[in-house]
């Protein structure tokens, strides 16, 4: 870490689930941060590192140039993670979300050319993947994609836009996240993992569509981290190349997540509905995030499960069902 010490890291949506989780991680390991976040869903998540002498805060918009400019002052590094996340807020706010995951992204991007960044990682997202044509298989990053979302189609289309770019200095990496669960510092209930093994624990009976479908998880602090190695991993090999992010031991159909919360919560009630509500099916390789950069993860599913359902069951959250842990 010597040759990183101290470089400085902008971290768009910083005070967001995974932003929050990597921001701390990069702190403890000594890069200065700053966060450009417009606190859509507060600010809590920061007191943990409010005060620390390697932090700044700048309270402002992606879609305000003057606020991106201001927060790539001195910065070394981008981590760009600030979106309009998931598939029910882009459908509530298609417009606003074409604004900010592409054009904003796209003026991000450019900025940071004017700035001369040296590295820039993008989180974008397995969901890219839609539908898989052979069930047999698991998806590499060399597949053809399939968004089936205006979430997906934003991630994939600047995906394309940072791949294309032939003449940038920046050494670019993309990073396809699982889909996430887990405790960080800005808490969310409106994912897959955290909402069943909440309702459960809250002792709600369940109600399941697409019991049978196919998804990656990955828990927040493994993205957060994973973030951090695309950021210190030599550019020779990382540079300009898309990585799934996730471990290949954990692919699993919801069918398979109510048999592992039933065993922490065994008074688990479920209803499978066979109406397909959500049509992404999609298994994932990640061999090459491992093979490249020795990324591992450090939690499991049904690790993810107990912290949740610990969590709950000791009232540690007081009001678990509030709207502010979602994304709408």
């Amino acid at each position: 870490m010597g040759e990183f010490y101290n470089k400085k890291v902008l971290v768009t949506g910083g005070a967001g689930y995974i932003g929050s989780e990597l921001v701390k991680n990069l702190l403890a390991d000594g890069f200065r941060v700053v966060v450009l976040d417009n606190l859509s869903f507060g600010g809590e998540s920061m007191l943990g590192f409010w005060g620390h002498s390697n932090f700044e805060f700048i309270k402002g918009d992606l879609l305000n140039e003057e606020d991106v400019k201001k927060a790539l002052t001195g910065v070394d590094f981008v981590c760009h993670l600030a979106a309009i996340v998931g598939e029910p807020p882009c459908k509530k706010y298609p417009e606003l979300t074409v604004k900010v995951n592409w054009e904003a992204s796209v003026r991000l991007y450019e900025l940071c050319e004017e700035a001369k960044i040296e590295k820039f990682v993008f989180a974008s997202t397995c969901s890219n993947y839609g539908i898989m044509p052979d069930s047999s298989k698991l998806l590499e990053e060399s597949d053809e994609l399939n968004p089936i979302s205006l979430y997906s189609e934003t991630k994939v289309n600047f995906e394309k836009y940072l791949l294309g770019l032939k003449d940038s200095n920046i050494t670019r990496v993309i990073l396809r996240f699982s889909t996430v669960y887990g405790v960080s510092p800005r808490l969310r209930f409106d994912l897959t993992v955290n909402e069943f093994t909440r309702d459960a624990a809250l002792s709600q009976p369940l109600v399941i569509y697409g019991e049978n479908f196919w998804r990656p998880y990955c828990h927040v602090s493994d993205l957060a981290n994973s973030v951090k190695l695309a950021l210190i991993t030599d550019k020779l090999i990382t540079a300009n190349q898309a990585f799934n992010v996730g471990d290949s031991t954990q692919n699993y159909t919801k069918k398979m997540l109510m048999e592992e919360i039933s065993k922490v919560i065994p008074s688990l009630v479920v209803n499978y509905h066979h109406v397909v509500t959500d049509p992404r099916d999609y298994k994932v390789n990640f061999d090459k995030i491992r093979d490249v950069m020795g990324f591992k993860i450090t939690k499991t599913v049904p690790q993810g499960i107990g912290e949740i359902a610990n969590l709950i069951q000791n009232q540690v959250i007081s009001q678990p069902l509030s709207s502010k842990y979602g994304n709408i």
